[in-house]
């Protein structure tokens, strides 16, 4: 049965932490997997969280931690001696690791690091933390399965049993030469199949996906997407074997991804969460809605330059709302549909193509809403020529605003700069300026101004 979280559980395991019922608790919490029990700690205070965490073993803390709220994570390992965080640190993976010490203090990393016990181990976590988070070095894990070519078959399945017992799952065989360049792969299934006395060299793959030390986490995101894998190898500009990325550390760059995209497209500058400080959120706010109030001001100013328009033909004032949420929600459309292929890496083609798809496009769309406005201006007795310069005007700035929510997008991925900013306020507020401007100036041309 799927686990869900209830007052009522919550309830219980603070009444046995709060009896210090010991017996009871570990009871209760090992009917759980370790990411429910993570889930429970969440809802807890700090004191409650570090008591369930220092009563539990490591080897099921260590996984909780890693599945707590990232505020909360930090908050109890603030409570945790070196020594207690090291003994968490020695059951996780490396990469995983590495991730939970760089969130200490510089002071903190080194005093953990010290109390680890497994030289190796901790070698590997400071080569980890070396590289930028963002980059595949700062995903991988040093945990993989490697043989070399000269092996045989049967070398090969004893050597391997020892190295698989500290690799969680074995998605493929890394095959490298004797300066450890990786040169090639194989699956289980390859190897089982295989002849006892056969060279592992004979039946690798010389075929393998690989991504350097270096590469942006969101182009391995993409390259394991592209290729539907599981995991994948990063080697270094030598082609040296460094580590494995798996698909699990993928799902979390895209699911960061996606949030720091849909707040930039709702106007949040930084990423946040609602239980930040009002300080974090008024500063990830505050700058688009002050561009927000800049472009509001623009459009008041663009309508006073034509009050002698409106005072003759009143109507275009009470029009306006319509053509600046038309205009910015055409662009939001068409800035949408450019970000997510973008990110999908499925904008493929010329400029011009895309022009002329994007105005065929809002041609048909805004003569659709057009003939709709003139058969409203008919049915509630407008004048015709008043209804016509609406419905020009109207088809003229959805055009406008497809292209620039078309080009923006595009012009701003071409100079490294997020395109996601473009979804948001952004294009509505250049869209409603540009949209009011137009339909000023092309309504006083029809009707006669």
């Amino acid at each position: 049965m799927q686990f869900q979280l209830t007052d009522e559980l919550v309830e219980k395991v603070e009444v046995l932490v709060e009896e210090q019922n010991d017996k009871e608790l570990k009871k209760l919490l090992n009917e759980f997997h370790f990411a429910d029990i993570a889930e429970i700690l969440d809802e807890l205070n700090l004191e409650d969280s570090v008591y369930v965490i220092k009563l539990l073993n490591s080897e099921t803390t260590s996984d909780i931690l890693m599945e707590m709220d990232e505020d909360n994570r930090e908050k109890v390992l603030r409570n945790l001696s070196a020594k207690e965080i090291a003994e968490e640190i020695e059951e996780l993976d490396t990469d995983d690791a590495a991730d939970i010490i760089a969130e200490l203090s510089e002071e903190r990393q080194e005093a953990v690091i010290s109390q680890i016990e497994d030289q190796e181990h901790k070698a590997e976590i400071q080569e980890l933390l070396k590289y930028d988070e963002d980059t595949a070095g700062g995903l991988m894990a040093k945990e993989l399965v490697k043989v070399y070519e000269t092996w045989t078959v049967a070398g090969c399945l004893r050597r391997i049993r020892g190295q698989a017992k500290d690799v969680t799952r074995v998605h493929s065989i890394y095959v490298v030469d004797k300066t450890e360049k990786l040169i090639g792969r194989l699956s289980l299934k390859d190897l089982i199949v295989a002849k006892s006395e056969q060279k592992i060299a004979d039946i690798a793959k010389d075929t393998v996906d690989w991504v350097n030390v270096h590469d942006d986490a969101e182009d391995v995101a993409k390259v394991m997407a592209k290729y539907d894998l599981e995991a994948i190898p990063v080697v270094d500009n030598n082609q040296i074997l460094l580590g494995r990325i798996t698909i699990d550390d993928i799902v979390d760059v895209l699911k960061e991804e996606a949030d720091k995209d849909y707040q930039l497209a709702a106007g949040i500058t930084q990423e946040v969460e609602a239980d930040d400080s009002i300080w974090q959120l008024t500063r990830a706010r505050l700058p688009w809605l002050v561009l927000g109030l800049f472009g509001g001001l623009g459009s008041v100013f663009i309508m006073k330059g034509y009050e002698e328009i409106m005072e003759t033909v009143p109507s275009l004032f009470f029009y306006t709302p319509l053509i600046a949420a038309m205009a910015g929600n055409v662009g939001v459309q068409s800035s949408a549909i450019i970000v997510q292929g973008l990110a999908n890496d499925n904008v493929k083609g010329s400029l011009l193509g895309r022009l002329l798809k994007e105005v065929g496009l809002a041609l048909i769309n805004g003569a659709v809403l057009a003939l709709l406005v003139i058969l409203f201006g008919f049915l509630i007795g407008q004048n015709s020529t008043e209804s016509i310069a609406i419905a020009v005007s109207m088809l003229s700035v959805i055009i406008v605003a497809a292209l620039v929510g078309t080009f923006v997008p595009i012009i701003l991925d071409k100079r490294g700069i997020d395109p996601a900013i473009a979804t948001g306020p952004f294009i509505t507020t250049s869209n409603d300026i540009l949209g009011i401007y137009l339909f000023f100036v092309l309504s006083g041309l029809i009707i006669g101004f």
